[in-house]
């Protein structure tokens, strides 16, 4: 859609009832936060209350007819999620209107691809557009959906702000304190939502109150004083006079909408062990040392997982939210037996979301070790599904979904008005949100965290066959011998099966990283708009055929570059790399000196080249021949120097396994080592906010 265009939603899905509105950017640099809010508004523009703002400490109406699902990480950038129940929509109401606010007031036009996507509730995308003219706003308005003639279109406004969340609400009706400047830097970018039940309502202060501060609390029930809530408390100023009685008959103040994030508990430090050596084994709610086979694994994994869903709402909120399910009280359920032609199935599991007395409704199908998703099996719980009005199919397994290549292919019958979405979980994500949680955004409970410590340490037992992607197909050894013999030619499709599990090895690097540092973690792919993926992995495997080496950029948030990753099937070596920029000011020789001290705990053997404008490479050396005399690194002539190259080199395994020696073992280790020992010490870029 272009601008200014409206569309039926009738016209385009006998479904659209229901929508999921996809919101998405891409960030060149990094940081690319904003985040989505929704306004309902009656006839004259106007919201009615407060209450229909929905917004990161309001992410949901308790009719179901806005919910705000989160955001997630997806191959070319990131996507925040809402769900719209149409049909619930208070018949006041005559626009939904659908925008996005960068925190304290950053400019949008920093990012890139900035759009929007409509999809019914299957899944199925309905509409798209761009926003290509975005500048120094720091609020848009995407596009909005109204009633016409008792119908329901969509609207493609793009229309910016230059004040931020708070003007764009104030246009609309909202009174506001905008809280931006003065959050808690160590919160703002918190995405972790809260729980349910305490979200159902936004955060409201009169507007003549005094200043908030934030006092620890112990959850009642909570002996351990470590265990801390933050919850706002009014103090009033020493010098302030006594308040007057307050008069009955007078009217309320008025109130004021708190955009100041909400603060989550994080899990206590780790105590020192009370063990009397190494050899004593802590004792584990979810023991996994007994397991033997494939289905013992998959049936205590699959219990396990659906246990802690059901009780740690966090936790349930963020593996179901991207799907579509509301945010209520999730019940699950294992090994449920349900009728289909001459016998029962028995899917892995069943996930029950009940909010507004409306049920959402999930089957699981869930696979541990390599074993791979049967077709047969999905296609029949798709049909189930379908029959019984559930909303979705969830296949589980340590394979890694991408874009244009589906794990499974299944049949979906065009003559039922009831659709179905079929989506995948890897164990890699779920073992990503769980850490998420515990190490860096926290939960509301500290048995929740315990829970979730529990639930991680059993996913990464060796037994558990959990371990997410595990193998390269088979594909991988045929094409490497290829590549060796030099018989592998353009064409080959063994060589777009390897580029599709390298795609999947690095959306899993991805996830561990980001895991480990609470940050978000992307591959860098430089797609252009509307290219088909599978067109785009088949020039990629015809690069592998010409020059047998495999290519991936992965983008850590506030990091100074990209981390770039070069696997050279010819040789055995694997290469991790990153461009940093010169300095804006100084000169070249402090310039140097000091990316040499920023250097001194990274390895001796790391490659150190000067990168300049003009044709002849720049000086170059190891760190170990540098440290003594970092003015090396500056050029002879007089080539400007436009910034500098680190990289490091290892040899990897060819083995498909788990091996410590296979290729998938030996690019997680050289990422996690080139981030620790090299990435990790560079100057970070400054946050670029307002």
């Amino acid at each position: 859609m272009v601008k200014g265009a409206n569309v039926g939603l009738a016209a385009l899905s006998e479904s659209a009832d229901s929508v999921l509105v996809s919101l998405g950017w891409s960030s060149p640099d990094g940081d690319g936060d904003a985040d989505v809010s929704v306004l309902l508004l009656t006839a004259d523009g106007k919201v009615r209350s407060n209450a229909d703002f929905f917004f990161y400490n309001h992410p949901a109406a308790e009719d179901g007819s806005v919910e705000l699902l989160g955001r997630t990480p997806t191959e070319a950038g990131t996507e925040d999620r809402i769900r719209l129940d149409l049909a619930a929509v208070p018949a006041d109401v005559e626009r939904l209107v659908i925008a996005a606010s960068r925190h304290q007031r950053a400019a949008f036009g920093r990012l890139d691809d900035l759009r929007l996507e409509l999809a019914d509730a299957t899944g199925e995308r309905l509409l798209g557009f761009s926003i290509t003219d975005a500048d120094s706003e720091s609020a848009f308005v995407f596009g909005e959906i109204y009633r016409r003639n008792e119908e329901w279109k969509f609207r493609a406004v793009g229309q910016g702000y230059d004040t931020g969340l708070a003007g764009l609400a104030t246009d609309f009706g909202i009174d506001i304190e905008d809280d931006e400047g003065d959050a808690d830097p160590a919160s703002d970018d918190t995405t972790g939502d809260a729980d349910p039940s305490a979200e159902a309502e936004a955060e409201t202060e009169p507007a003549a109150a005094g200043a908030d501060s934030a006092v620890p609390a112990v959850p009642a029930g909570t002996a351990d004083p470590q265990a801390k809530v933050l919850v706002p408390a009014q103090a009033p100023s020493p010098a302030a006079a006594p308040a007057a009685p307050a008069d009955p008959a007078a009217p309320a103040a008025p109130k004021r909408l708190r955009t100041a994030r909400k603060k989550v508990t994080l899990p206590k430090t780790a105590k020192p062990s009370l063990a009397e050596n190494d050899g004593w084994r802590r004792a584990r709610l979810f023991p996994a040392t007994s397991l033997k086979s494939d289905r013992e694994r998959e049936v205590r994994a699959t219990s396990v997982l659906l246990s802690v869903m059901s009780e740690v709402p966090e936790f349930g909120r963020r593996l179901t939210a991207a799907f579509g399910a509301p945010a209520g009280r999730m019940e699950t359920f294992a090994e449920v037996s349900l009728p289909h032609g001459d016998s029962p199935k028995r899917p892995d599991g069943v996930i029950r979301v009940e909010r507004a007395g409306r049920l959402w409704t999930a089957l699981l199908e869930s696979k541990t070790n390599g074993n791979p998703l049967k077709a047969d099996q999905v296609q029949d719980y798709m049909d189930i599904a379908a029959r019984r009005g559930y909303e979705a199919v969830i296949t589980l397994s340590n394979d890694v979904a991408l874009e244009g290549s589906p794990l499974v292919s299944v049949k979906i019958d065009g003559r039922r008005k009831h659709k179905v979405m079929l989506c995948h979980l890897s164990w890699a994500e779920v073992a990503y949100q769980a850490r998420m949680l515990i190490r860096h955004e926290g939960v509301g409970n500290p048995a929740h965290a315990w829970l979730l410590q529990e639930l991680l340490h059993y996913l990464q037992h060796e037994n558990s066959g959990c371990h997410g992607f595990q193998n390269m197909g088979p594909a991988w050894v045929p094409v490497r011998k290829g590549i060796d013999d030099e018989t592998l030619a353009a064409g080959d499709e063994r060589a777009t099966q390897v580029i599709e599990s390298w795609e999947r090895l690095i959306r899993q690097v991805c996830l561990q990283l980001g895991g480990e540092l609470g940050v978000t973690v992307l591959p860098a792919q430089r797609n252009r708009r509307g290219e088909d993926p599978r067109a785009r992995r088949s020039a990629l495997a015809d690069r592998l055929c010409a020059e047998g080496r495999l290519n991936a950029e992965i983008r850590i948030d506030d990091t100074i570059g990209t981390i770039g990753i070069t696997a050279d099937l010819r040789v055995g070596k694997l290469r991790t790399s990153i461009e940093i920029p010169a300095p804006e000011q100084g000169y070249p020789l402090s310039w140097v000196k000091r990316l040499v001290r920023q250097l001194a705990e990274a390895p001796a053997d790391l490659h150190v080249e000067t990168l300049t404008d003009g044709d002849a490479a720049g000086p170059r050396g190891t760190l170990e021949r540098l440290r003594p005399e970092p003015g090396d690194l500056l050029p002879k002539d007089s080539s400007k120097i436009t910034g500098f190259r680190l990289s490091l080199s290892k040899s990897v395994g060819g083995t498909r396994g788990n091996a410590e020696t296979g290729f998938i073992r030996g690019v997680d280790d050289a990422v996690a080592r080139f981030h620790t020992q090299v990435v990790a010490h560079l100057d970070r870029r400054t946050a670029r906010r307002a």
